[in-house]
């Protein structure tokens, strides 16, 4: 995977994921481009330190652009060839799209579209794109399948991903562009986002506020480690989706399909109760939680457990992190980071 090689697209690259995905890739020896519109949803100076651990990297280049920007993103597909993309970058969070609808739809519909149109033109041999647990709503037979029907969101944001999958297939069909989509569940680690249980949690502990714990600390998470999450996308993106010879019309599997596009679920497929793993997390920073809590809220869900079958036979990957070994490693980063 040396210098020749065009670079790979990591978008979102200073957000959570993204940034992890553009190390490793840079780890292995592979040019990265980096996309990343720095918006602030959440603290800007957490995706600028996320960077600067990139930038230093000869073989990183970091171009600050929207996706929703649709003659930017056409002009960065036509100066620069692409081998493949990760495509991270999104209006994230599932509460936050009851308050603010129109920020998922010009991220994560208009904005994927330029992917989607940059790909095509471009002939990108592989998109690999973030799909998401929360496609799987008012579902509740588990584990979550790929090959169960997700036709039932509970909120815009799992709307949103959903319509990804259903765009990325058409762009699969149409121009024969691979596309692979990776529904994630719950991803947590170091250089996480604020916005997030364990980063509010290991916040408010640490200061001595009270947490909030929702359905009562009921709620079932199949809480995934960054690296596991990390794995499975590099791995995937080495495998372009191909058709699945085995489809058929009569009996469409909502799992594959005839043209080159893949969906798999990467999760630790193993659901914690909340109230175990704010337990584990109290061990980690050796201090007790003040829980309050409330009911269940407004697009989340009971509990989330990924089947991932499909992932393990084709990419030879499982997640196996527990949360005993991934939560202390977060705790051990917010320590140092915030100099707490």
């Amino acid at each position: 995977m040396g210098g020749s090689k065009a670079p790979i697209l990591v978008t979102g690259a200073a957000g959570f994921i993204g940034f992890h995905v553009a190390q490793r890739l840079l780890d292995r020896g592979d040019e990265v481009v980096g996309l990343d519109n720095l918006n602030d949803y959440y603290d800007v100076r957490l995706k600028q330190a996320r960077l600067a651990q990139l930038t230093p990297h000869e073989r990183f280049r970091f171009i600050k652009l929207d996706l929703a920007n649709r003659n930017g993103m056409r002009d960065l597909f036509a100066e620069q060839p692409f081998s493949r993309v990760v495509h991270l970058a999104a209006q994230a969070g599932v509460r936050y799209s009851l308050v603010n609808p129109h920020a998922y739809t010009e991220s994560n519909i208009e904005g994927f579209m330029n992917i989607l149109e940059g790909c095509r033109h471009g002939r990108i041999e592989h998109l690999v794109y973030a799909s998401s647990s929360s496609v799987y709503g008012g579902n509740t037979h588990m584990p979550f399948s790929i090959h169960d029907n997700v036709d039932h969101p509970v909120s815009l944001y799992a709307a949103s991903k959903k319509a990804n999958e259903l765009m990325a297939h058409c762009y699969a069909h149409l121009y024969r562009l691979p596309c692979t989509g990776l529904r994630f569940f719950t991803v947590y680690g170091p250089w996480g986002r604020p916005d997030m249980a364990l980063f509010i949690f290991t916040k408010s502990i640490l200061e001595g506020k009270p947490i909030e714990v929702f359905n009562h600390g009921k709620m079932q998470r199949d809480f995934t480690y960054v690296d596991d999450i990390v794995e499975g996308v590099v791995r995937t993106l080495d495998r372009a989706a191909a058709p699945d010879p085995s489809w058929s019309g009569d009996k469409p599997d909502p799992g594959t399909s005839a043209a080159p596009a893949r969906v798999y679920n990467i999760g630790n497929h193993q659901p914690v109760e909340l109230l175990r793993f704010i337990e584990v997390l109290e061990e980690a920073i050796g201090k007790k939680a003040e829980k309050k809590l409330l009911p269940l809220q407004p697009g989340d869900v009971p509990a989330t457990y990924a089947d991932i079958e499909d992932l393990s036979r084709d990419v030879g990957f499982k997640p196996a992190t527990p949360i005993e070994v991934g939560i202390p490693r977060f705790v051990k980063w917010y320590r140092e980071f915030y100099k707490v």
